[in-house]
């Protein structure tokens, strides 16, 4: 991904939240200091999941570390509201349930708002902006613009999967195969299983790095509104606290520090 769209996205989100900051009252504002860590969270213990299974957001290192993206961005997060946190692996599927279950305390893992997850928890405000992208091969054999009779990989309980369910499956004589993680899909891929992977391109490009022949990005980028987020369990007081120290690594360009480092491939 170019870092000039990874920065438009931060910028994006910048001026949003500048705008709603402009809307409140002064005494709000002037109330309000993000360099101060809260209160409620100084000192106190937070686990954050991850999936450790979505490079380049989150990954498990070869000695069971885990890094990425939201790592950085959950410590990044921890040392600004200077609260101790423990990051925790979690299979996708189970994710959102072992939130409910306080099995930890907040979800950091690549994932999209969505109105379905809305309905469970709660979100803080978006840390990064996503677009979807065909990955297949290049030999142009998958045509975009005319999918028919072809088999379509993608990631379950994603955006993307959700897209590939609403726009093809049973539909043109195409069938869509979702799997647990992306690995599973691009390795289908790459074995001539399926024909082409719907996947944020952040995903794709990771992948690409590492597989460059024969494979690539075709056609133009989807954007779907997929923003990005920290989960909690509704009415968490912890949804204030990380919205403030957002707001702050977003100021001092730590965020978009994060980003470079991550994406720019």
């Amino acid at each position: 991904m170019s870092n000039s769209r990874l920065l438009w996205s931060s910028m994006t989100v910048t001026a949003a939240l500048m705008l709603s900051a402009c809307s409140q009252p002064a005494n709000e504002t002037a109330d309000t200091n993000a360099d101060a860590p809260a209160a409620e969270t100084a000192g106190k213990t937070i686990r954050i999941a991850t999936e450790g299974a979505y490079p380049p957001f989150n990954y498990t290192n070869a000695d069971g570390s885990l890094g990425g993206f939201d790592i950085d961005v959950a410590n990044a997060l921890c040392e600004q509201m200077q609260a101790d946190c423990e990051i925790v692996a979690q299979e996708w599927d189970g994710i959102i349930p072992g939130l409910l279950a306080q099995k930890y305390d907040a979800v950091i893992a690549g994932m999209s708002i969505t109105a379905e997850r809305q309905e469970k928890v709660d979100f803080s405000e978006p840390y990064f902006a996503n677009t979807m992208v065909w990955l297949t091969k290049t030999d142009g054999s998958f045509d975009p613009t005319s999918i028919e009779n072809l088999t379509l990989g993608g990631q379950r309980s994603t955006t993307p999967g959700a897209y590939l369910q609403d726009n093809y499956e049973g539909k043109d004589g195409n069938t869509v195969q979702l799997y647990d993680n992306y690995d599973n899909a691009y390795l289908d891929l790459k074995s001539g299983r399926s024909d082409a992977v719907l996947a944020e391109k952040v995903s794709a490009k990771s992948w690409l790095a590492d597989n460059t022949e024969g494979f690539g990005i075709v056609g133009d980028e989807i954007d779907n509104d997929d923003n990005i987020a920290i989960a909690m369990r509704k009415g968490d007081s912890l949804k204030e606290d990380f919205n403030k120290a957002l707001s702050e690594i977003r100021s001092n360009g730590e965020l978009a520090r994060l980003e470079q480092i991550n994406f720019s491939q």
